[in-house]
């Protein structure tokens, strides 16, 4: 079975779930999304939003492939260009984290840690980016898929509460703990090496 994350673009925003793709939850206040469902154009404010942040920002996402077929996705930017998240009674992100909006996976796929693998890949992108940590609404009376990740989940993949609330607490995830051991210790593996074949007195008999 061959799976990739890879990055969203607006070519492949068609392989985003129908729904999502005409959802604006996060991507405007709530005021200006009611207004773009009203006006019969939310799928044209998402596309102009995911490409305003990848000319500004960057990467803002990615979709999930198994076997060559989209099964899921996930969204996430600095606070600065999530307007909806200052709706949530427990916002603001903090200034030093990037915001986990929103996230899904197919149903057929859920259970096979594939959630685990799409924080991985989102904390590896921003870690080489300079970023601290992630930070995202989680959803404490979750029942079925909406734009708010589950809280269960998210404290799954390792977020931890930093600011309590019955129904949406914010929640928080330091990038380094996402790093596994096996890297950190390639990565020491492969600085031994390097050290090895520069020393000009270690040489092989």
């Amino acid at each position: 079975m061959g799976r990739q994350l890879v990055p969203l673009t607006l070519d492949n925003l068609p392989d985003l779930p129908r729904r999502c793709r005409a959802c604006v939850f996060w991507e405007l206040d709530p005021v200006s999304g009611e207004a773009a469902v009203r006006g019969g154009r939310p799928e044209v404010e998402k596309e102009a939003w995911i490409s305003a942040v990848l000319l500004e920002w960057g990467s803002c996402g990615r979709v999930v492939y198994v076997d060559e077929k989209p099964v899921g996705y996930v969204l996430y930017a600095p606070p600065a260009y999530v307007p909806g998240s200052l709706a949530f009674p427990t916002s603001p992100v903090a200034p030093d984290a990037v915001q986990l909006m929103t996230a899904w996976l197919s149903p057929s796929h859920r259970g096979q840690g594939l959630g685990r693998v799409i924080v991985q890949t989102v904390a590896k992108d921003l870690l080489r980016r300079g970023f601290k940590a992630i930070e995202a609404f989680g959803d404490a009376r979750w029942t079925e898929p909406a734009c708010v990740i589950p809280a269960d989940h998210l404290l799954a993949v390792g977020f931890k509460t930093v600011r309590p609330h019955h129904s949406y607490p914010r929640m928080r995830l330091e990038l380094r703990s996402t790093v596994s051991w096996r890297e950190d210790m390639e990565r020491a593996l492969d600085q031994l090496l390097g050290a090895v074949q520069k020393d000009p007195m270690l040489r092989p008999l």
